[in-house]
């Protein structure tokens, strides 16, 4: 039943079309900050990270995404790595704090992720879009209400993306893909570092 379940999300997340081709921010552009509360309530700020350590910023749709706790799953295995480069990782979501329980659960994950209450991380970063209506009914049909999930009626999920910002604040890289099945790896990232 939950490969089912998958196999029909995956085709019509596919079908979305609301999402833009490509990334609105480049490499070498200054990044937009990252602010926010952390699951544990913490005040999260990129400009206090860049202090001393590169930043891996990932978005991801939801608690209800297999890929999405696959690749924080991969992430989470890697997390000393990133920190032995000098970096250190946080997930962005639509998702609400209960929710983004589900996913700390589903993928151990220890490193911060924020709760995008307003849109404004993703808005800011260029990787929302809004889920076409009929989707939105289809999403439903499956029990997946993006309302209910993510504390609004905006309907907005992120492109699965993975932005990782210099000391200096620049973007030294980007992976974003509206397909959502394919993401950064941990090796490409700590390539990166």
């Amino acid at each position: 039943m939950k490969r089912l379940l998958f196999i029909i999300l995956a085709t019509i997340s596919l079908n979305s079309f609301a999402q833009k081709a490509e990334s609105s921010l480049k490499v070498g552009q200054k990044a937009p900050q990252v602010v926010g509360f952390d699951q544990n309530g913490n005040q999260f700020k990129s400009s206090d990270v860049l202090k001393d350590k590169q930043l891996i910023v990932v978005f991801y749709r939801g608690q209800w995404c297999p890929y999405c706790n696959r690749h924080l799953s991969e992430l989470q295995d890697h997390l000393e790595d990133f920190k032995k480069a000098g970096a250190q990782i946080v997930a962005v979501t639509p998702e609400k704090t209960e929710n983004i329980e589900k996913t700390i659960k589903k993928t151990k994950t220890e490193f911060p992720v924020i709760w995008d209450k307003d849109n404004s991380i993703m808005e800011s970063f260029g990787v929302n879009f809004i889920l076409a209506k009929e989707l939105q009914k289809k999403y439903k049909g499956f029990g997946v209400d993006l309302a209910k999930d993510n504390g609004n009626e905006s309907q907005t999920l992120p492109v699965p993306a993975t932005f990782i910002i210099g000391k200096n604040g620049k973007i030294k890289f980007l992976q974003y893909d509206p397909n959502y099945k394919n993401r950064s790896s941990a090796k490409e990232i700590l390539e990166q570092l």
